[in-house]
């Protein structure tokens, strides 16, 4: 992707977003974590973002923390502090983070990870009222969930290095596809079905409520009848 992490890892590590050995901890009972996969966490120098079947976990785990953690107005003055649910800290994207140094809401929207400019903080908040994941109903701008706020660390650090709207309606839909794959595949039957070619359809149009919400993906699933449709968890 055209996405570099660099040192992003360190400074997850360094401010607490991340609890290294509470990190390690959870990928020894995986399997333990490979050499490319240990340079995202410890490495100063990462290229562009590489995103496959194998490394998406950690790759959702990583973005989780860099959502988390980096200060934001999506965050503080976004949905999710909404007085209506009762706090930032009764969300799955939130709570459930339980691989950091102390409360996860001691680092929420807390560090300077990535500085946006006026017009790429625009930018971000534009996309992610657009960028739907089928766990959830809610679009990227209010990130409920593990997957959500995974997204908005990783739109605004594409942001932050210059990708243009195309671009990150782009990345989010591969990411997307790793992340829920079968969702993915069954949508694009259900295009081909209706006599559309998937790869005609722009990116920021599968990504939005009408394809990937929650309730727009379970009527594509209502009209298909998937002989296989697995859903994804909201946990590290």
């Amino acid at each position: 992707m055209p996405v570099k992490w660099g040192d992003m890892g360190i400074r997850l590590t360094k401010t607490g977003v991340i609890d290294r050995q509470k990190f390690l901890a959870i990928y020894a009972d995986r399997g333990g974590l490979s050499d490319e996969e240990m340079k995202l966490l410890n490495g100063a120098e990462n290229g562009n973002l590489r995103i496959t079947k194998e490394n998406s976990g950690i790759i959702l785990n990583l973005l989780w923390a860099l959502g988390l953690g980096d200060k934001n107005t999506v965050l503080e003055n976004g949905p999710m502090t909404d007085p209506r649910y009762g706090g930032a800290a009764n969300f799955a994207s939130t709570g459930g983070w339980t691989l950091t140094v102390g409360s996860p809401m001691e680092h929420y929207s807390m560090h300077n990870f990535v500085n946006l400019t006026p017009d790429e903080q625009n930018l971000v908040e534009k996309v992610t009222k657009n960028i739907y994941r089928p766990c959830c109903n809610n679009s990227t701008y209010f990130p409920d969930c593990n997957h959500g706020i995974a997204m908005l660390g990783l739109m605004k650090l594409a942001a932050s290095q210059g990708a243009d709207e195309a671009t990150l309606y782009n990345i989010a839909l591969t990411v997307n596809s790793f992340w829920f794959p079968d969702t993915y595949q069954n949508i694009g039957r259900f295009l081909s079905q209706k006599g559309i070619n998937p790869a005609s359809v722009p990116a920021k149009d599968v990504l939005s409520a009408q394809y990937s919400s929650g309730s727009g993906y379970q009527a594509i699933v209502a009209a298909l009848k998937p002989e296989q449709n697995k859903g994804a968890s909201c946990g590290v």
